[in-house]
């Protein structure tokens, strides 16, 4: 039995609160229950002109990249793994485009496809893992062990990406954090290879994601950041680790975000005025199918100049 995983949207964005959002979690766990797992390449060319080929207008730019890596499985795997992601531990939503991803799929492609709700308002995160198993006739033992492995490595993982941070807040260079969802942070064809340009231009770049954060049961807000109570889970978190970056030095904040993203049209304006209010430069950047690769080095370099 073979799984594909789509490597875009979901494969970034682990269904808890304090995931690494570094991709592996669903791999570990199928392969953990012995299945083969085939992951969609890293994005291209072909895979974006083939997921805006299918889109609707109104789609968000990170929702025609997921297209494109389905349709890039089709027929390739026995299924196509795409959970429904609802609401995390804190239960707090999802993006409304999580919710769907299941449903779109099944009308694009032939392949099965494989599906779990993975809503933390009805139950644990476990609870909806061991129904994923059932699915593929796994008994408890068996699944429990891939559950607990998955965890066990993410949890390693999560420590990792805590010391990579304690390093690069350190750094001599021009330390420049960006924002924006896991899925455009570490899709380098997506954002147009924004970190290593920023790289060239001698700045250590730090990824938003990358900010270790306690439970929020556990702290204050430290710099009485003006933001609301938002009930979706990339608010919360974005504007939390924010909180936390802003008790470090940095020379700037660079905002990245997909045409059309309904969540990041209402999130920049708070974004922007936490930086500015504490006298960071800020940047904010709109990307899609059509962003050229020139025009956005240029937009870098003038801010690289502006902070030097």
């Amino acid at each position: 039995m073979t799984i594909g995983i789509p490597k875009a949207l979901f494969y970034w964005k682990e269904p808890f609160s304090t995931g690494a959002h570094i991709g592996h979690f669903w791999e570990i766990f199928f392969e953990s229950l012995g299945v083969e797992v085939i992951l969609s390449p890293e994005t291209n060319k072909e895979i974006v002109e083939r997921g805006v080929k299918v889109s609707d207008p109104e789609f968000c730019f990170a929702t025609k990249v997921f297209l494109g890596h389905i349709l890039w499985l089709e027929g390739k795997v026995d299924y196509i793994f795409v959970p429904r992601l609802k609401t995390n531990e804190e239960k707090l939503e999802y993006c409304p485009k999580f919710f769907g991803l299941p449903d779109l799929a099944k009308i694009l492609v032939k392949t099965p496809i494989l599906t779990e709700t993975f809503d933390m308002r009805e139950g644990k995160i476990e609870t909806s893992l061991e129904k994923l198993g059932k699915k593929l006739d796994k008994n408890a033992i068996k699944i429990e062990k891939a559950i607990n492995n998955a965890f066990l490595k993410e949890k390693g993982s999560k420590k990792k990406q805590e010391q990579d941070f304690l390093k690069k807040i350190k750094s001599d260079k021009q330390r420049i954090v960006l924002i924006s969802h896991p899925y455009n942070l570490y899709d380098d064809y997506v954002n147009v290879g924004i970190k290593k340009k920023l790289e060239k231009l001698g700045a250590e770049v730090i990824f938003i994601d990358e900010v270790p954060v306690k439970r929020q049961e556990t702290r204050a807000r430290s710099q009485k950041l003006d933001y609301p109570e938002f009930h979706w889970e990339f608010g919360k978190e974005i504007m939390e680790k924010i909180e936390e970056i802003l008790k470090y030095t940095f020379s700037g904040a660079i905002e990245i975000s997909s045409f059309l993203c309904g969540c990041d049209a209402v999130l920049k304006e708070f974004v922007e005025k936490a930086f500015k209010g504490n006298k960071i430069p800020f940047l904010y950047l709109i990307i899609d199918e059509n962003t050229a690769d020139a025009g956005l080095q240029t937009r870098l370099e003038a801010f690289m100049d502006t902070i030097q």
